[in-house]
């Protein structure tokens, strides 16, 4: 493994590790988690201002419910089964969301005034991957999906396109990858659907992918088994391709798991589905990640963003003050005040990859200043006020700024 990779950052880093006893699972360490979460959360706020509602549903469910589906068909080799021995019946570690999320569409008798109905969720994730593929955070046994999924007329289909891959291309640009490939992948060999639901699947894919300003290359038998996809596929700092997100359209499911709405007529009326991931899997996507940027990560993503560091002892209680304020303006900071030479906190800084380092000393006590230093090695001696103001704007998530 290189020095760049993300096995190897993420153990440099002190951001998570695995071991035999859970083999592919992953132990998330306090820095790595707090990683997790920032995207988490900055995926969330994306998401809710889209028109996503946040749901949540079970990871353990009846295996009929599988069969239903067709995923025990299609997947079953690949799920975790175990019985219920007081109740005699199958249940399975779900390895996606997708018919949790049609049985919320399907608790009440929904109106054609109501769609699209959309919903989100973080989904923890199952699946029984060979253990020769199992490959650090890029390929686990147990992730979780950043999940999405509409349910509504086909007269809403290419707005609601449209209306992702705008939120695609934000979100990917946020994290550092303006450009991207997409792709068309088209009926599977082994599927769900008449031919006929494939022609028109297809081609109201491809029609929505234009209407919303899309080129893309078909991936002949590479859809779905329940439909066609789009797939996002970006491009790292070394050339790599990396397939994230995913649109796909969806007339099986809703048939199979008897989603339906009442339409202008009055008659009962089966939802188009399309199935949204922006990330795909939130432990890959890190991995990419922590790659793409070598593990200086942007400033609004870095596990702490600000070390204070004390040129001499004396400077501890002024420091844990500074510290505060970083806390109270929602700056990720910690204070360095162990008994070293100021060059050795720079250092140890720098090979935790913290993006921002701020100095104080006897002057900056007396003063109220702070000598704030960039990794570029930019330097500036503030007001401990502006210093706060300065740091904030430049730890702010993107989804939270003005411009978004």
């Amino acid at each position: 493994m290189n020095d760049i990779d993300h096995r190897v950052l993420g153990n440099k880093l002190d951001l998570f590790h695995q071991q035999e006893e859970g083999a592919g699972m992953v132990f998330w360490h306090p820095r790595g988690w707090e990683l997790y979460r920032v995207l988490e959360d900055y995926v969330r706020v994306r998401m809710r201002r889209a028109g996503f509602r946040e749901i949540r549903t079970p990871q353990l469910l009846a295996r009929s419910l599988w069969e239903k589906s067709g995923h025990w068909e299609k997947f079953g080799a690949a799920m975790y089964s175990l019985a219920d021995a007081e109740e005699g019946r199958a249940l399975c570690l779900k390895p996606m969301s997708c018919p949790c999320h049609v049985q919320v569409f399907n608790q009440r008798v929904r109106s054609y005034r109501e769609l699209p109905v959309r919903y989100s969720e973080f989904g923890a994730c199952h699946r029984d991957e060979p253990s020769g593929s199992l490959e650090g955070l890029k390929r686990t046994r147990a992730f979780v999906q950043d999940d999405a999924h509409v349910f509504c007329a086909e007269s809403h289909i290419e707005g609601e396109v449209g209306r992702f891959c705008s939120l695609l291309r934000a979100v990917y640009a946020d994290l550092g990858f303006p450009d991207f490939k997409v792709a068309l992948a088209t009926r599977p060999a082994s599927r769900s659907g008449s031919e006929a639901t494939w022609d028109h699947a297809e081609s109201a894919l491809a029609n929505a992918a234009r209407a919303a300003g899309l080129e893309f290359d078909l991936l002949e038998g590479e859809g779905a088994f329940y439909g066609p996809k789009l797939e996002f596929h970006l491009m790292d700092s070394r050339g790599r391709s990396w397939q994230c997100g995913t649109i796909q359209l969806d007339f099986v499911l809703p048939e199979r798991l008897d989603a339906e709405f009442v339409n202008e007529r009055n008659e009962r009326e089966r939802p188009v589905m399309i199935h949204h991931a922006v990330l795909g899997s939130m432990e890959r996507f890190i991995a990419m990640l922590l790659e793409h940027h070598e593990g200086w990560l942007p400033v609004w993503l870095a596990p702490e963003q600000v070390v204070v560091a004390t040129i001499s002892d004396a400077n501890a209680p002024y420091a844990q003050e500074v510290l505060q304020a970083l806390d109270d303006a929602g700056i990720r900071a910690l204070v360095d005040s162990r008994p070293e030479r100021l060059e050795k906190k720079i250092v140890d800084a720098r090979e935790k990859q913290v993006p921002l380092l701020v100095v104080v000393g006897s002057r900056d006590e007396r003063d109220r200043t702070i000598s704030i230093r960039q990794r570029d090695g930019q330097q500036a001696t503030v007001s401990l006020e502006d210093g706060v103001e300065r740091l904030k704007l430049a730890a702010q998530p993107p989804a939270m700024s003005s411009r978004s």
